[in-house]
């Protein structure tokens, strides 16, 4: 009857073990861990054009779990543009309270892990040197090249 106990007690033991460990694997990629988020001055980002949360998701191949990320482009539509800035607006064409900024780093994206609350949908706008472009319509998650690139043009700024 002891070696029964004992061996359900290492069972236990083990099986507690497991579960510590999956769950902090899974909280791995979690937004809580380390704030990850571009500069202006930065240039570690990669793979412009493409949808980061291919692989910056949870339990994704990515560093980190982005909850906003994209890459910007100049007037040509195909050349980076670094140092612009994205801000999410509660309202239309800037309007609103400006809940948050990102800056575009030097190869022309842009990414965060903060939590972003899309609650009620925000509203994108792209400030260059010279002009504020702004999206019409709100957006209800930050992957910004599922569609810019893909079924729709680019994000720009001037």
């Amino acid at each position: 009857m002891k070696k029964v106990i004992q061996v359900l007690v290492l069972f236990v033991m083990a099986l507690m073990l497991t579960v510590s460990c999956e769950k902090e694997k899974e909280n791995e990629n979690s937004n809580n861990k380390e704030n990850k988020t571009s500069t202006t001055n930065s240039a570690e980002s990669h793979n412009m054009g493409q949808n980061c949360m291919n692989c910056h998701k949870q339990n994704g191949q990515g560093e980190c779990w982005f909850t906003v990320a994209g890459t910007v482009y100049d007037t040509s539509k195909t050349v980076v543009y670094p140092s612009a800035t994205v801000k999410l607006y509660t309202g239309p064409n800037g309007t609103g309270t400006l809940k948050y900024t990102l800056q575009v780093d030097k190869k022309g994206n842009f990414y965060t892990t903060t939590n972003i609350d899309f609650t009620g949908g925000l509203y994108p706008a792209v400030t260059g040197n010279s002009a504020t472009k702004y999206m019409g319509s709100t957006i209800s998650n930050g992957q910004c090249n599922s569609c810019h690139g893909s079924s729709t043009v680019n994000i720009w700024a001037e």
